[in-house]
């Protein structure tokens, strides 16, 4: 008998058995689908956290008062930590060797709506950030329109703005937003420049942003004693950055006055310490993912061998008529594991797609880059396999040792 006549009967005989095939197909569907679609999902995040690596900017470390990632942690040890302030940043900015460019970030005011004449944003969205000369190398941004903030603006503290690329697309449509004086908080800004266009991280805009200068803002909003969210320390290379964050936390421990023995009072982070956290998230993922789905796996494999022995009690007459016309006991086992076979990868193929396709609406809901895991959809083609081989193994050698005589007296 040849493999396709085998193929032939296995797909005749889960017919003839729809309720159970079906039951048992979906057992095989549903560990395969939550294997892929787990794995597809976390292959999503890490894609776009490969395109966006760069969250703090390339060849940076930030200093923030507070961790910029803490999961259900509202520790005293944080609430108490006192404010960085910009006179700390300046002193800081004096005392470091190490070539780095530092440059702050703050929101000052928000969420409000940006006006420009009779036309505005959506109603709290926006929020209105202090920075300087410096924000566009320090947090990986790119100037489209017009010029960023000079050193000058920031010494002077002049009422000049940068704008996100869908704020300017928003308010104007149809001319050029340089130069236009807009409204924010009842405060007039001039636009000098148009951020390139950045994209969303994580379903939030980075491009619905209002720059000033920091000095500005101080002097809008209220004096440099209030904290400053994010101070950014960008070196040439990554090589320096080992060294830079070592002095700017021994600095940063003299200006802040923290004891000798006592821990740092405010937080060091790098993109490395971003990424070590969310390959240990998106792993516990991936192993919960995988763990369901080889449970269902596994009640799925029992399935197939309990309908492979039911099918072997149902064919013995048949069995016995084949084995008296010359079949020989691989060929009868042969035709059941290829049954086995082609139940378990009928599942999995409908399991990998339909886990492929759930797992990138991940991708569409955030609006970035699809991703298939071809490893572990050959992965999962490999485990059907041996799944059909182990769980169907015992029905096909069971039918492959009836005796011919007494399976053809079988009623």
């Amino acid at each position: 008998m040849n493999v396709l006549e085998t193929l032939r009967m296995a797909w005749e005989a889960i017919r003839a058995n729809k309720v159970r095939s079906s039951l048992t197909l979906l057992g095989m569907v549903i560990g395969v689908f939550a294997i892929i679609t787990s794995v597809t999902a976390v292959r999503v995040i890490e894609v776009y956290f490969e395109e966006s690596i760069n969250i703090l900017g390339s060849s940076t470390f930030a200093v923030t008062r507070l961790p910029g990632i803490r999961i259900n942690d509202s520790s005293a040890r944080y609430r108490n930590r006192p404010n960085i302030t910009y006179e700390q940043v300046q002193r800081l900015i004096r005392s470091l060797q190490a070539p780095v460019t530092v440059s702050v970030l703050e929101d000052f005011a928000g969420p409000h709506p940006l006006r420009y004449e009779d036309r505005e944003t959506a109603e709290g969205d926006l929020f209105l950030l202090g920075t300087d000369e410096h924000f566009l190398g320090n947090y990986s941004y790119e100037i489209g329109q017009g010029r960023f903030l000079t050193a000058q603006d920031v010494h002077y503290g002049r009422s000049v703005g940068v704008i996100g690329a869908e704020i300017a697309e928003e308010l104007f449509p149809n001319e050029t937003p340089l130069g236009k004086l807009v409204t924010f908080d009842g405060r007039r800004i001039q636009i000098v420049g148009v951020l390139s266009e950045k994209g969303s991280l994580l379903g939030f805009s980075q491009d619905r942003r209002v720059l000033v200068p920091i000095s500005y803002a101080f002097a809008t909003y209220g004096g440099p004693q209030r904290n400053i969210a994010n101070i950014s320390f960008r070196a040439a290379t990554m090589a320096q950055i080992p060294a830079a964050m070592d002095e700017v936390v021994s600095r940063m421990r003299v200006i802040r006055k923290v004891p000798p023995g006592d821990p740092n009072n405010f937080e060091v982070e790098s993109n490395d310490q971003f990424k070590d956290f969310f390959d240990a998230f998106t792993g516990s993922l991936t192993i919960g993912g995988a763990g369901i789905g080889l449970i269902a796996l596994l009640a799925a494999g029992i399935g197939i061998m309990n309908i492979m022995l039911v099918s072997v009690t149902e064919r013995t007459r048949e069995i016995g008529i084949r084995k008296s016309i010359g079949a020989r006991r691989r060929d009868i086992l042969r035709q059941f594991l290829l049954e086995a076979f082609f139940l378990c990868q009928l599942g999995g193929l409908v399991g990998i797609a339909l886990g492929a396709l759930v797992g990138n609406l991940v991708a569409v809901y955030f609006e970035i880059s699809a991703a298939i895991p071809w490893d572990w959809a050959v992965g999962g083609v490999v485990l059907v396999t041996i799944i059909a081989l182990v769980f169907g193994g015992y029905p096909a050698y069971t039918a492959a040792k009836l005796d011919p005589i007494e399976s053809l007296r079988y009623e």
